[in-house]
């Protein structure tokens, strides 16, 4: 039986890096007492995965992770249980059961929320005016380095969506293995395209949600045009009763 669990990372959490949550998490589930399965072979581990691990010293209210049990209590009970042997800083919001055909998280992971402030504000003026003139570009070409390579991207079609509120700037980013943007680059290529250079450690990220792209080929006026919808992990699972 395949189970989603959604949680929330938060305080002196944001800064445990993604390996030591995913021990934190066999752990914690061993003193729940889940009937999890184990993979066969000479060193059997928990049926686990995380979907689009978070980076060091970002906070979180939608992160998942997948589990495969032989039974399992109810959502409720679950989501209890797992509370009560948690730390600080780690909150499981909901338990669900998935089609035994679902494919996990990781892999259909599409889209993320994002809310961005500035520790400091930014010290030239209209800043938002021109953040939202930036994001308004046709293009937006930039030169993303990895360990490997670098290649140059156009951000445009990866930003889904930015808008501000406040002086909190609020993005639908494209995630996953193909491509996976982050906020620190959206900022970074709105500073370079001001002459400027984006300070270290000015950003206080937090992820709102991860997406899954589920497009509905339906249409009001009948064609067969596809629209393009993305609905929470969470919302792919059933509460069990």
């Amino acid at each position: 039986m395949k189970i989603r669990i959604k949680f929330e990372r938060n305080g002196v959490m944001k800064f445990v890096g993604h390996l030591d949550i995913m021990r934190y998490f066999q752990k914690a589930i061993r003193r729940a007492d889940f009937d999890i399965a184990y993979s066969e072979g000479y060193s059997p581990h928990q049926i686990m995965s995380f979907a689009a691990p978070l980076g060091v010293g970002i906070t979180s209210s939608g992160e998942y992770l997948d589990i495969q049990v032989h039974s399992t209590r109810s959502s409720l009970e679950s989501v209890e249980r797992l509370n009560q042997v948690s730390v600080d800083g780690i909150l499981v919001k909901s338990y669900r059961k998935l089609e035994d055909s679902a494919p996990n998280a990781m892999s259909i992971v599409a889209a993320a929320d994002y809310e961005v402030r500035f520790r400091i504000p930014p010290s030239f003026a209209d800043w938002q005016e021109k953040l939202l003139a930036f994001y308004r570009q046709p293009s937006i070409l930039i030169t993303k380095k990895t360990k490997k390579s670098e290649r140059e991207i156009d951000l445009k079609p990866l930003i889904l969506a930015l808008d501000l509120k406040d002086s909190q700037v609020n993005m639908r980013l494209s995630t996953g293995s193909v491509d996976n943007i982050k906020p620190e680059l959206v900022m970074e290529a709105f500073y370079h395209s001001l002459g400027l250079t984006l300070p270290e450690f000015c950003l206080l990220i937090h992820r709102q949600e991860l997406y899954a792209r589920t497009d509905d080929s339906s249409s009001c006026d009948g064609s067969n045009a596809e629209k393009t919808v993305f609905t929470a992990l969470e919302d792919l699972g059933e509460e069990i009763e």
